[in-house]
């Protein structure tokens, strides 16, 4: 079994997610079968169609949660040292050649969204970034060429 680091505002939100599938979504979805199969005719009937691929849907997306959940280790980030980096911290980097800074949460695979500064411990530059200091250099290589960064500061 594949223990899956995750944030305690990640797990709440995966299990958001579970629960409104199971409570909401699942007998909304029950109810629009139970609806198309009273039109009759079920073998041309596209609503009774559309409404079982979605309970096919619903049912893979709450197993995969389940599972998410069952394997996930909520890690505190509140407890991580300073000192370098680790899963759950922020930190601030310079993009050497352009002197850009950006700052970045470092989160588990199922939590990383870009336009929120979340990266992945697993994505490429996570990896990198991983045990690093302040003031250590990074060296990625990127679909556009290789890139440079200074750890400038990890929050």
């Amino acid at each position: 079994m594949e223990r899956v680091p995750i944030t305690k505002e990640g797990y709440e939100n995966l299990k958001k997610e579970f629960e409104h599938l199971k409570k909401v979504e699942r007998p909304k979805n029950i109810k629009a079968i139970e609806e198309a199969r009273a039109h009759g005719d079920l073998t041309e009937n596209a609503e009774y169609d559309a409404a079982k691929d979605r309970q096919q849907f619903l049912e893979n997306r709450i197993n995969e949660l389940s599972y998410k959940l069952g394997n996930a280790v909520i890690i505190d980030e509140d407890l991580s040292p300073k000192d370098k980096v680790v899963f759950g911290c922020r930190v601030v980097m310079e993009n050497i050649d352009t002197g850009e800074h950006v700052e970045y949460r470092l989160v588990g695979p199922d939590e990383s969204d870009i336009k929120e500064k979340r990266i992945s411990i697993s994505s490429p530059l996570g990896k990198a970034i991983l045990g690093k200091k302040a003031g250590d250099e990074i060296t990625l290589q990127a679909p556009g060429g290789q890139r440079r960064y200074e750890l400038i500061e990890i929050l």
